[in-house]
């Protein structure tokens, strides 16, 4: 009898603790679930020299290309081009992917799209000398950890948007700036309204190594005071002195931006 109850003792313990792990790593895997994973971008830059040119890639982004992403599964596209720029007609379009698998498996799908190839048939019939742009230039990221996805800008646009590219002179000054940022520089970002829409590390792209990121904002004024708050916060003004950080970044390139009507980014 004594013996029947230490086994049943021994039951009892041994599907309790199993019990306590399964839930254990059920809250775990939700956990895990719940936090969004890392996206990854493509900013494409369309080079284009007239805004003749500029109208036809822009038709062929409207009518072709956006509604066969769509099709595929990847929203919230954006659509911009450069403001008050007299020489450059250039478009940018960003891209933001799931998974390195969607973007792998994206041309496939393009090429098996019909109505992506019958609204683009006039566009990819234009022959050598009437080419719209002289290249495309691709950039691939990865979302920074503090900001894993991409968000679209709250309230009635369209917004002004700023793209900045932050190179950096090694690799590990560069990993150093995207743990600035991932350690307080968003949070500090979003207390002033800067508005981020995405932060990226630079995977493959020209100037590497380097991060890119863009904002939003209401207006020019507004965002300009928006970077004054930045500049002027306590907390920024502990982090630029932190002597791991100092000296992260070698050259800061921006560029002031407006989306296309159609940009699913406004």
């Amino acid at each position: 009898m004594m013996q029947q109850k230490q086994n049943n003792r021994r039951e009892f313990l041994a599907g309790t603790m199993g019990a306590a792990v399964a839930l254990g790593m059920g809250q775990t895997a939700s956990a895990a679930e719940e936090k969004p994973k890392q996206q990854y971008y493509e900013l494409r830059t369309y080079r284009i020299a007239t805004e003749k040119n500029q109208q036809v890639v822009s038709d062929f982004l409207k009518n072709a290309l956006l509604p066969a992403l769509g099709r595929a599964g990847i929203h919230q596209v954006g659509v911009f081009k450069e403001i008050d720029s007299k020489d450059d007609h250039s478009l940018y379009v960003l891209i933001p992917f799931q998974s390195l698998d969607q973007l792998a498996s994206l041309n496939d799908k393009l090429e098996a799209d019909t109505a992506y190839h019958k609204a683009a048939a006039d566009y990819f019939a234009l022959p050598k000398e009437e080419a719209p742009y002289s290249r495309i230039e691709s950039h691939l990221m990865k979302a920074f950890k503090g900001m894993p996805v991409l968000e679209v800008p709250k309230g009635k646009g369209p917004h002004l948007f700023e793209l900045r590219t932050y190179e950096s002179h090694n690799a590990n000054l560069a990993r150093l700036k995207v743990d600035m940022f991932n350690s307080g520089e968003i949070d500090i970002m979003r207390e002033v309204l800067l508005s981020p829409v995405f932060y990226g590390e630079m995977l493959i792209g020209a100037g590497v190594p380097n991060l890119t990121y863009m904002l939003a904002g209401p207006n020019k004024e507004e965002h300009d005071e928006h970077w004054k708050g930045f500049i002027n916060h306590p907390e920024w003004d502990k982090m630029k002195k932190m002597d791991k950080y100092k000296g992260t970044v070698s050259k800061i390139t921006k560029w002031y931006l407006e989306p296309l009507p159609y940009s699913e980014i406004q």
